[in-house]
Order: structure tokens, then sequence, then C-alpha cells
């Protein structure tokens, strides 16, 4: 009991050594002034791996809208400079000025060009796009692999400027998501903070391709980032601001679409809007279907490549609305100045070749083209409802608005994201209610009528985000450093008596003992169990000691780095079916040094308490 009560005192003096190792100065003045803390990055990356870094988070996401919108302009530009180049006026979505020939070939040259690009590049490295975001966030802690990166280039510009059924979301999210998370892989920040820039990436590229900063928030937080807490809302409001920012002084602050003013009318409308939202939610589930078909896995991958370029070239010869991003057509369509044929053809046929080109592994974005095919649908049941009942049916752009939410909030299963693009789209608050029924009653059609969850989250591995999870979701949020013991020595397993007091001398809570084999992990030892040893006749006349054979604590360990999240510690004990694991990180090239210790009660209670 003596030495346990000595080793405690020491325990808390060192760990009052261990607090202005840290880095912070106290200084003994009246009323315990603090000093200034130390901004090296090695502080700002302990900071940012607890779970209440909120302001060393926001200066993140600062940093993020600002490389994404960056990023987003490039990208941008070169759509521009595609369309200058093979665009009749330059403008990137006139293929109606295309000659049917011209229009109906280009899709055949663009899956050509993609698929000589993809040609000897491992299934790995053809994943792109939003589901390619949530799959590295979800299972590589947001890090994200450069090839896939410059594919999203090549394969976002060729799959718009060459008339597939593509939208500009998909590439904008994966490219700002990844050079987001690149910037903290450049600075070795804990992966806690990776998932804060991923989301933060994602707010940012939806709130440059629309100009719906609000919109691109919620989408960040319900569809990728998959949670809403204050740390997390904070900085990805902060990117999505910064990136709007920079996309309205490049590109002017006119929302995305030029919307006419319309309201609901009549309260009769409604039974109307919740048919048209029915209707709505089945093409939704009909989307879903088709592009999660795995009927065409066994055909050759060239051969599905063809399919896709002839299905859109065809289908382009008679409406070369279907190509592209189809916002003219969006437009338009919002102004009621589209025959009635082409709605039937964008609606049902911008539909199938979206859908089918994700289902044969072309990696088109699909947002653009959802929200496209809604405001066709939209439109068509409000011309049959004005039809109907002309004396009280709202304006076709009226339901065309809704439709084009509905569309959007029934494949991704994300009401909230479509609500705010629909507010920020139209800027018509009376908008809202309606609104929210089409939404609330076409998700739930595609949910529990077509048994089709979100469609992003369908397409990632084994069909499950893992952050829906509460237990990882939780864990996920803090990095190691904020729960691991960081009062650890190193030492061999047999040591002379002056070295296990010496051992002792930087009060250590843990020894980590190496093994005789190189090939055998190491063990961790309580400190105070070897001075308890020390205390003891019996060890005192050997010349040397075992730390193996004294009595005491001992725990199998496994390694862990230091940028890993308590998520990512929890799967590492269960993979090994260890107890503790010890932190490592790289302190020169070839060179370990072990940080602490982190036991399975650490994390465990971390979760308990700190929820």
């Amino acid at each position: 009991m003596r030495g346990d009560a000595g080793m405690m005192i020491l325990i808390a003096r060192r760990r009052a050594a261990l607090k202005a190792r840290d880095g912070i100065s106290w200084h003994e003045e009246p009323r315990g002034v603090r000093h200034l803390y130390d901004l090296s990055l090695d502080r700002f990356r302990r900071q940012l791996a607890n779970v209440d870094a909120l302001p060393q988070l926001c200066v993140l996401g600062v940093a993020s809208g600002l490389l994404t919108g960056a990023v987003m302009v490039v990208f941008r530009s070169l759509l521009s400079a595609g369309a200058w180049l093979l665009m009749p006026h330059g403008n990137i979505e006139s293929f109606e000025a295309l000659s049917p020939y011209v229009r109906s070939l280009s899709p055949i040259v663009a899956v050509s060009l993609i698929g000589l690009w993809l040609w000897r590049q491992p299934p790995q490295a053809r994943k792109i796009g939003i589901a390619h975001v949530i799959e590295r966030l979800s299972y590589h802690q947001g890090r994200f692999p450069l090839r896939n990166w410059i594919n999203q280039w090549w394969i976002g510009i060729v799959s718009v400027i060459g008339g597939l059924s593509a939208g500009r979301e998909g590439p904008a999210i994966h490219l700002a998501a990844a050079a987001s998370s690149g910037l903290g892989q450049r600075l070795r920040l804990p992966h806690n903070s990776l998932r804060v820039l991923v989301g933060c990436g994602t707010a940012a590229g939806i709130s440059v391709s629309f100009n719906t900063p609000i919109a691109g928030v919620i989408f960040a937080m319900e569809v990728v980032l998959m949670e809403y807490t204050t740390a997390g809302f904070l900085p990805v409001i902060l990117a999505s601001s910064t990136g709007a920012v920079i996309a309205q002084l490049v590109y002017g602050s006119d929302p995305a679409f030029q919307v006419p003013p319309v309201s609901l009318g009549s309260l009769i409308n409604l039974p109307w809007i919740i048919l048209t939202a029915l209707v709505i939610g089945l093409l939704a589930g009909l989307f879903v279907h088709v592009a999660r078909s795995s009927y065409l896995e066994a055909v050759p991958g060239w051969l599905r490549l063809a399919m896709v370029g002839v299905a859109v070239g065809s289908v382009a010869w008679w409406y070369p609305q279907v190509q592209g991003m189809g916002y003219d057509t969006l437009g338009a369509t919002l102004t009621g100045s589209v025959a009635t044929d082409v709605l039937i053809a964008v609606a049902v046929g911008k539909l199938l070749l979206t859908a089918g080109a994700v289902a044969c592994g072309v990696s088109v974005s699909i947002i653009g083209p959802v929200l496209v095919v809604g405001a066709a649908a939209g439109a068509l049941c409000g011309m049959l409802g004005g039809w109907l009942w002309p004396q009280v049916a709202s304006d076709a752009a009226f339901y065309a608005m809704l439709g084009m939410a509905a569309m959007m909030g029934a494949v991704l299963q994300a009401p909230l994201a479509a609500l705010m693009a629909l507010l920020e789209l139209t800027h018509n608050p009376n908008i809202i209610l309606p609104g929210m029924l089409s939404v609330s009653v076409a998700m739930l059609t595609s949910r529990q009528v077509c048994g089709c969850q979100g469609f992003f989250v369908t397409q990632t591995q084994h069909g499950l985000h893992r952050l829906q999870q509460p237990l990882m979701q939780a864990l996920s949020r803090v990095a190691v450093p904020a729960v691991m013991e960081r009062s650890v020595v190193r030492t061999q397993r047999r040591v002379t008596l002056e070295q296990a007091r010496k051992l002792l001398d930087d009060k250590p809570i843990w020894l980590v003992i190496t093994r005789d084999s190189e090939d055998e992990p190491p063990l961790a030892l309580k400190a105070a169990d070897l001075a308890r040893a020390l205390l003891d006749e019996q060890w005192l006349r050997e010349s040397r000691l075992d730390l193996l054979e004294i009595p005491g604590q001992r725990l199998e360990l496994a390694p862990i780095h230091l940028q890993a999240t308590l998520s990512e510690a929890f799967d590492r004990l269960n993979d090994y079916g260890v107890d503790a694991l010890y932190v490592q990180h790289t302190t020169a090239p070839m060179i370990q040094k072990i940080s602490g210790i982190i036991t399975r009660s650490a994390i465990e209670n971390y979760y308990r308490y700190k929820r």
C-alpha cells in the first residue's frame, strides 16, 4: 500500500509535467492569468484530436472552402474551355444546335475515351463520384487515392462535354472532398479532422455548383457525414459559405436556374400534389432499381460502354435534351416552354439513360439528371392537372419545382437537402409547405413501395454506411491522442535493478516491454507493479529482473497510428484480440516512436461518459 501511495503522488506530478510539456505556458500571477498558447502545428494536431476542437475545425473549414472554391473554378473553367472548342456558340448545353449525326456519335466517342483511359487500370482505381466519397469516409478514414482523383477530372469532363446523361455535381463533390482531405493529409492531421474536411469539401462543392450554400451544408451532413453536431456543422457552414463567396466573385450571384414566381393557390391542389408525389416516388424507385441492377455484370466491360454510348446516341438523334447536364431543359421546363413530347422523353429517357449508365459501370453524376427528370415529370403531372381542373390548378411550373425536390429527396433519401435546394433555387418560401408534402410522400413511396434506400448508401461497400452505427459515429469524432495515456516508457524484457529504478525516474504509468523475438507483440506492464516489486526482498536478491515474471497486470499490445480515430482503435482491438494498443508515430524516416497506450476500457469509458 505504501508503494501504491507513493506511485500515485509521482503520477500526479508526472501529469502536471505533461500539461506543461503539451504547450501550455503558466505563470504565477494573481487570479491565475494564463499566458499565450504555443501555436505550433503539433499543438494544433493535438487540439484537433479532441471532440470539442471547434475553433481549430472552423479554421480548417475556411481553408477547405478556399481550396475547394479554387478547385471548382478550375473544373468549371475546363468544362467551359471544352465547350468553347467543341460546342456551338461555346455553350456546354447546346446539343440541340448540333447535327443529328454529330450529337449521336458524341456519346460513343465519349465512352470510347473513357474506356481507353480506364482500360489498364485496376477496378479500385475506377471508383469515382459521391459513392466513392462515402466509401472512403466509411472505410478509409477519409483518405483518397490520387489516381481516382485524376480519373474523376477526366471522366467528369468527358462525360458532360461528350453528351452522356451526366451532371457536374458528382465530380465536383469528389474533387472537392478529396482536395480538402488532401490538405489534412499533407498536414498529417488526425483522422477525425479528415472526416470533417470531407464534409467541408462536399458542402463547398455543392455550394459552388448550384450557388446554394445552405443546401450544400445539409447535403454534406445528411448524405455524406450522416450526423448533425455543432462541431460538425460550423466548419461545414464556413466551408460552404467561403466556397459560395469565391463562386460569386467569379460567376456572379445569380442562381443556377431562373425561376418564375409561382404559388400554391387553392388548397384544392393538395390532393393532386400527393398524386404527383406518388408518381415521382415510383419513378425514383425505378431509377434506383435500374441503377442497382446486376444483370449486366457478366457482360464484358467494353460492350457495356458501347451499350451506353449507343443508347444515348439513339435517343439523342430525336431528343438531344437528354444529353449533358440538362440545365437548359430544366430552365425551360420551369418557364413552361418545353413541348409535351420532349417532357416525356426527358422524364423517361433521361431517367433510364442515367440509371443504365450507372448499371453499366460508367460513374456519371446523377444529381443534375435527377433534378431534370423530376422537373419534367412534375411538369407533366401539372399539365394533366391543368387539363382536368383548369379553374383551380396551379401552373405546371409550380409542379415542376415540386417534382424536382421530390425526385431528389426520394432518390437520395435526403429530405432536408432536397427542401433546402428547393428554397434556394426558387427564392420562394411559400413553396416550402407543398414541397414538404411532396418530398415526404415521394420518399415514403420510394422506400416503402419500391423498397429503395438512399442511392449512395446502397452503392457503397456492403450496402451499409458505416457511420450509421451510433458507436462508430461517436468514436469517429475523436482521435487517439485525446484518450491515450502518454506516460509510458519502453524497455527490454530483462533489466538490472539499477535500470529498473531508472525506468521509474520518469514516473510512467505503463512500461512497454519488448519481447525477445521481433515477431512477438510487445506487452504492457503497470509501472506500479514494478515499483511494488522493487520493495519486495525476494526480487531485490535477483541480479536481473525479468519483467514478464514479476507479479503484475500485463496486457498484450497491437500497434495503432497517432492519427487514428477511436473507431479505428476499437476495430484494431477486436481484429487483434487484445485489450490495449501502443500508439506510434514516425519521428524520422524508418524511426518509430511510441507516444502512448490506449486501452479498451479507456475507449469504453469515453463513449459511456462523453457521448
